[in-house]
């Protein structure tokens, strides 16, 4: 069974409908207790840095997620659900994260402010969740800031946006990518049965 950690995330039922879509077991979790049970995990995010983090807490959701991900257990982020994992972001001054990983998440000082659309991601590493995907497919993305990791082998995937950043990373069991599959139509459904079958 998977579940996806429910903050309040303006994306939360795409996610959820994504796995009913390839006919996967997926509950949307509320609260620490309902964890029992659960395989895999799911963060998925569109929204404040500061504010989801808040939400995650308020919901007594925050140790249980970022405990889950520091024992390598099946997890994979989505968007601010990758953001989340690191130790600050720049959005209002600084705000801290999950902290499990070195790093921090700038915002970008060029272009259009979020970045809307679709955007190429350069495989840089092999792994299982590239399976079956093209190098330099296109994926849907949405969001103003990018993570900088201090481990750059963690790094699978990069994309240019008027910086080159990395937009997908893999550590041990956990997995996290800055676009947003579920909204990427074939290939994203390809990337989520990929994390799936891992």
């Amino acid at each position: 069974m998977i579940g996806i950690i429910d903050y309040g995330a303006g994306n939360l039922r795409s996610v959820h409908k994504a796995f009913v879509y390839l006919g996967i077991d997926a509950k949307i979790i509320q609260a620490p207790e309902e964890m029992t049970g659960i395989e895999k995990l799911v963060l998925p995010g569109v929204g404040a840095f500061c504010a989801s983090i808040d939400a995650m807490k308020a919901k007594r959701l925050f140790e249980p997620v970022r405990e889950w991900v520091a024992a390598d257990r099946p997890f994979l982020g989505i968007c601010l659900g990758l953001q989340m994992l690191f130790e600050e972001s720049e959005e209002f001054g600084s705000s801290p994260g999950l902290g499990v990983f070195k790093g921090r998440v700038p915002q970008f000082k060029q272009g259009k402010v979020p970045q809307i659309g679709w955007n190429q991601v350069k495989q840089t590493n092999a792994s299982p969740l590239w399976n079956g995907l093209d190098d330099q497919s296109f994926f849907y993305f949405l969001h103003g800031f990018y993570i900088l990791p201090e481990n750059r082998e963690m790094s699978i995937g990069e994309t240019d946006y008027g910086v080159t950043y990395t937009s997908a990373i893999q550590k041990g069991n956990v997995y996290a990518v800055q676009f947003h599959p579920e909204k990427s139509g074939t290939l994203g459904m390809r990337l989520l049965q990929n994390w799936v079958n891992i």
